[in-house]
């Protein structure tokens, strides 16, 4: 997807300060795309994302933005040809009570970068970062033997009903998801989302990012979220992450949703795993890990983002090396 001027174009990336944003800010400027990227505060340090190979002030600009609202994506979506929304109002360490005013943002905010796309006039397509949380409970019961597809959608109700952990998150990506296609429907915008899996891998900032916390819980002792993960976790490294974002912001025929995940494996697999590759760090006991998996996780298919072209390149132990190296890098290992 080209533009004008330099390189090819400007797009705009929403919550560039977060794990998937700000990777994705340095894998465009390195294609050769401008970027422009919104954050919550210009208050905070961000020299992480301005010290980026390419970051100059021409082709790295920061806007204020906020969810809450939702107008003030317009500056930053201006004249761009193309817009990855990945910021989202809250994480995974919400509890389980169902919180409206949150689940209202994610989709207030998600409705207000798309009418900023339409009133730019220039964006040829939005890419919007969904979750696997927006198609897991679908209230079909099979468990993990049951593969599933961009056809399945989480059932709000059952997930109001049951209150899984982080309830309202679920909700709020599922929602914002379908507002999302709605709207693109309606406006006749080109809108792909990306249904990513549990992103892992390597970080840019100088915090460790609470979305990577239950991925990296068994390496550091943390049992609390140890006891989170489902029968089934399914990974994406970030690179793959992001490098998929591009694609379908780039592929001419990209339409509709698109599973991003690379492997799933059992808590037992992945101690087992951990334990051998890692055995300098304090793993949990493996007869810990039996009862867990409450919630049944089904298998993720990702053949229609395959069957495009796109290949991933990275496996659990670059996942877990990477993050590892940032760790350490942030002083949290």
């Amino acid at each position: 997807m080209g533009g004008n001027g330099d390189g090819k174009g400007t797009v705009c990336v929403t919550g560039g300060t977060g794990f998937l944003a700000s990777w994705l800010i340095m894998r465009l400027l390195e294609d050769g795309y401008s970027v422009n990227t919104t954050v919550r505060s210009l208050t905070r340090d961000l020299s992480y994302l301005t010290s980026l190979p390419g970051a100059s002030p021409e082709r790295l600009r920061i806007f204020e933005a906020d969810l809450d609202r939702p107008e003030s994506f317009q500056a930053a979506v201006e004249e761009c040809v193309g817009v990855f929304h990945v910021a989202h109002p809250m994480d995974l360490a919400e509890g389980s009570e169902i919180e409206e005013a949150k689940i209202e943002s994610a989709v207030n905010g998600t409705l207000g970068v798309l009418r900023a796309a339409v009133g730019a006039k220039t964006v040829k397509r939005v890419v919007v970062t969904s979750s696997r949380l927006a198609v897991v409970f679908n209230g079909d019961g099979g468990g993990s033997a049951v593969v599933v597809d961009e056809s399945s959608w989480t059932d709000v109700g059952l997930v109001k009903e049951s209150k899984p952990f982080g309830a309202s998150y679920v909700i709020s990506k599922t929602l914002a998801e379908k507002a999302a296609l709605e709207f693109g429907e309606k406006y006749e915008l080109d809108v792909v989302t990306v249904i990513t899996s549990w992103i892992h891998g390597p970080f840019l900032s100088p915090q460790f990012p609470e979305t990577l916390r239950p991925a990296m819980s068994i390496v550091l002792g943390d049992q609390e979220n140890v006891m989170k993960y489902p029968s089934l976790t399914p990974f994406v490294h970030v690179d793959d992450a992001a490098r998929a974002h591009i694609f379908l912001m780039e592929h001419p025929n990209a339409k509709g949703r698109y599973i991003c995940s690379s492997l799933g494996i059992t808590p037992q697999d992945l101690h087992k795993f951990l334990s051998t590759k890692y055995p300098q760090y304090h793993l949990p006991d493996p007869d810990s890990l039996k009862d867990m998996g409450g919630f049944k996780h089904p298998i993720l298919s990702s053949k229609k983002l395959l069957d495009m072209g796109f290949k991933f390149k990275y496996g659990l132990e670059e996942m877990y090396d990477g993050a590892i190296e940032s760790c350490k890098r942030v002083g949290f290992l």
